[in-house]
């Protein structure tokens, strides 16, 4: 009997063992941009190529509409949608928060709460634009309409929740609340835009009392999500808002530095970018303002910046929608006008350009996402590229359908873009699969090279 439970001893560490390294290849999304917001999938034994008949479907299930790209956590998958009252003349409904079993695709729990959309442009009242943010038993959200809620990711219980345009006199921007909650420490912040001054507050995280608030509100915040980097010998939360870059201590939301950098138009989307020392935001007015972070202190000067006040298709590195990345010295992205750049990161003088990756349109989005030495990248037309990208040029490596898009731009009428169907939120990158959603459906699909081998 001792030796038969030794042998079973041995072969229960055996398979301990055995199992750790594989647990280590896989990774949560469990925020905006992943792990670190900052657009790097981990995983491996991801394929090399996609398969002639595509990608395999694990599961789909049915959503509402909505911006908000999925976060995956825990084994659940979260996705946020909206729903309009119907008969509603002034664009009232309900917000809801749809949890699902990330390897069966089985609704778990939801929550829902009221919403008005009637102050943002119609042609964009398709549903919530923030991705939840799910940290240790709970998750946060932020609606469309600037309802920060805290739930219990298990029972779907809710711990606490903030109206903020009911407390902190937000005004929701024309386009809607769209900044994803940012945990650091006991802390969530979130880009409010409160009046008079708290365009940035902090929520105790257990309990939802407001810890700090910081920045005066001169003008609407924008919509960029802010990001937490250690840099200087500590600790920073950079806040790109309409009139400044911002570097905030988390603690206590004191200003540690700040770069004045006005967009009159308030489309500040594109999350900031950090890599090594330097630190990019990118707009289309604007062009682009890259700083470079102080090793020994926490500051930051001026590397280059360009204007764009006619919003032409100059300078070389401005976006709109969709956030570069920066790879050494060199930024990869779209510009607004749906050419794939590669940019000197130093200088912001333009290497190259291509219109292969993704349709030449107006106001084109794409979302790129790092995996060892290549990119998958998302078009807005539903495609999953695999793509290198490097100083000297653009390599397509393969591509093909993720999720039919079906978003309407609906803005023909104006002149402004044409009026197109378009996938405009960010897939989930986990445990080596793609979960994507668009007004219609969430869907998990592998890309393991185990399932197509």
């Amino acid at each position: 009997m001792r030796s038969a439970s030794r042998r079973m001893t041995l072969a229960v560490t055996c398979a301990v063992v055995a199992l750790g390294p594989l647990a280590l290849d896989a990774e949560d999304w469990p925020q905006w941009r992943g792990v670190a917001r900052d657009a790097v999938w981990g995983d491996t034994g991801i394929v090399e190529r996609f398969a002639d008949d595509g990608l395999t479907v694990k599961w789909r299930a049915p959503v509402r509409g909505g911006f908000a790209g999925p976060a995956v956590a825990d084994g659940r998958v979260f996705v946020l949608d909206y729903q309009e009252t119907p008969g509603s003349r002034t664009m009232d409904g309900h917000e809801r928060l749809v949890v699902l079993d990330e390897e069966t695709g089985v609704q778990l729990w939801t929550q829902d709460w009221p919403a008005t959309y009637r102050n943002i442009n119609a042609k964009f009242a398709t549903g919530p634009r923030a991705t939840p943010t799910v940290r240790d038993d709970r998750v946060y959200v932020l609606g469309a309409a600037g309802m920060l809620s805290s739930f219990d990711t298990t029972t779907g219980d809710l711990i606490w929740r903030v109206d903020t345009v009911a407390d902190y006199g937000v005004t929701v921007p024309v386009f809607g609340v769209s900044q994803s909650p940012l945990v650091e420490g006991n802390h969530l912040i979130v880009v409010v835009g409160g009046e008079p001054d708290a365009m940035v507050v902090a929520f105790d995280t257990a309990t939802g009392a407001e810890a700090w608030r910081a920045i005066e509100t001169t003008s609407e915040p924008g919509y960029a999500s802010p990001i937490a980097i250690t840099a200087g010998g500590v600790r920073q939360v950079i806040v790109w808002h309409t009139t400044a870059v911002t570097s905030l201590d988390p603690a206590t939301g004191v200003i540690w530095w700040q770069y004045d950098f006005s967009v009159p138009s308030g489309l500040t989307i594109g999350t900031p970018v950090r890599s090594g020392r330097y630190l990019l935001v990118t707009q289309v007015e604007n062009g682009g303002l890259m700083l470079a972070l102080n090793p020994d202190r926490p500051a930051a000067r001026l590397v280059w910046q360009g204007a764009n006040p006619n919003r032409t298709d100059r300078p070389p590195q401005e976006a709109t929608l969709s956030t570069p990345v920066v790879s050494g010295d060199a930024i990869y992205g779209l510009s607004s006008y749906g050419e794939f750049r590669g940019v000197d990161a130093a200088t912001g003088e333009r290497l190259w350009s291509t219109d292969r990756l993704t349709p030449n349109e107006r106001w084109g989005n794409s979302y790129l996402v790092q995996n060892g030495d290549r990119w998958f990248v998302t078009n807005e037309t539903g495609e999953l590229v695999i793509a290198r990208f490097t100083p000297a040029g653009y390599e397509e490596v393969d591509r093909t359908l993720l999720l039919e898009p079906n978003t309407r731009t609906r803005g023909g009428a104006s002149g402004r873009w044409d009026d197109r169907s378009v996938l405009w939120a960010h897939p989930a990158f986990a445990n080596k699969h793609v979960v994507a959603r668009n007004d219609a459906e969430v869907v998990r699909l592998s890309l393991s090279a185990e399932d197509y081998d």
